[in-house]
């Protein structure tokens, strides 16, 4: 979607590329704000599950920065004449308590009457202005840290085309459905720890536009070419079959249908679909030297993360993505 147009002032930070929806601003010398907001319908049947994942993925623009949230307002559409209340309050307590894992506070927020069901939240935190990683910074020779696997896209739209028992134990998407959402709840406030930590210079969330169209938005704010092992890359598990089955989201094909010119190397039907796939709050990709790069997958392993080094940054075709 495009971005309206906004007003400039003497503190908010520009000429630096922020991610997809945030802004910026400086709060006194070397301290900075960070805004963002991000919503969405339903992505799974649990109403608590659902508040998580949609309060997770709005704060994940400002761990992208290498900022920490503060506090947050609730954003809500609500068909109050076909879902009880009662539903809103779990989503709402499943919003509270990833703000509380994540230590920001929700301290209000505003809902309206719409036709379907939508969550998120307007989420402000807090950086040092000196360690802000944004779009544009990048630098060849980097390697490239990607901290969650993909797959959600596929799974969400499984989730819907499916029997509710398919997510039950034992079911047919139980494995893919427990750990993708598992990754989805998972706040990205280690994954940031350990870019600070490793000094990278560059990040983004990777989130509706894929893991290509977010990447190729990276290489070409900071003037580099990417390179992408595909076989490196990690999967939830079982979502390669859900995409031989015919789950891929409509998000999905556009999303390669936008990023195919500027892609080179691999026309494998198949694995460039599952690096555009749609994803919904997924982890960061981050830019830092090689050695920097082994230490904090080497971390994050500790923490439960599925992380891995899928590439790097080159100097030659600026904004060009090389898939192997």
């Amino acid at each position: 979607m495009r971005s309206l147009p906004y007003q400039t002032h003497k503190n908010l930070i520009v000429g630096i590329e922020t991610g997809d929806d945030a802004a910026v601003w400086r709060i006194d010398k070397g301290r900075a704000l960070i805004s963002t907001a991000d919503f969405f319908a339903p992505v799974v049947d649990d109403p608590h599950t659902w508040g998580r994942i949609a309060a997770a993925n709005a704060a994940s623009d400002v761990y992208a920065m290498g900022g920490s949230p503060r506090f947050a307002l609730n954003l809500v559409a609500w068909p109050q004449g076909e879902l009880p209340l009662e539903i809103l309050s779990e989503v709402l307590a499943g919003g509270a308590a990833a703000a509380e894992q994540g230590g920001w506070t929700v301290v209000g927020g505003h809902t309206v009457d719409g036709p379907e069901p939508m969550y998120g939240q307007a989420v402000t935190g807090e950086a040092d202005e000196q360690s802000l990683m944004t779009n544009a910074g990048a630098r060849a020779g980097q390697s490239l840290v990607l901290t969650k696997p993909l797959g959600t896209g596929l799974l969400a739209t499984a989730v819907k085309r499916s029997e509710p028992e398919a997510v039950e134990t034992d079911g047919r998407l139980a494995q893919a459905y427990a750990a993708g959402v598992a990754e989805m709840t998972r706040l990205n406030a280690e994954a940031a720890s350990a870019a600070l930590e490793a000094k990278a210079t560059a990040a983004t969330d990777i989130t509706g536009f894929g893991l290509l169209g977010h990447l190729r938005k990276l290489a070409a704010a900071s003037g580099t070419g990417a390179v992408i092992r595909s076989e490196a890359v990690p999967v939830l598990p079982g979502v390669w079959d859900l995409l031989d089955q015919g789950f891929a989201p409509g998000g999905t094909a556009r999303n390669l249908d936008h990023v195919r010119p500027w892609v080179k190397g691999s026309s494998d039907q198949r694995i460039l679909t599952m690096l555009a796939d749609a994803q919904t709050s997924g982890g960061l990709l981050f830019c830092c030297s090689a050695a920097a790069a082994d230490n904090a997958v080497a971390r994050l392993a500790d923490s439960g993360h599925t992380a891995a080094v899928i590439g790097e940054l080159t100097a030659a075709d600026p904004g060009a993505l090389l898939v192997t």
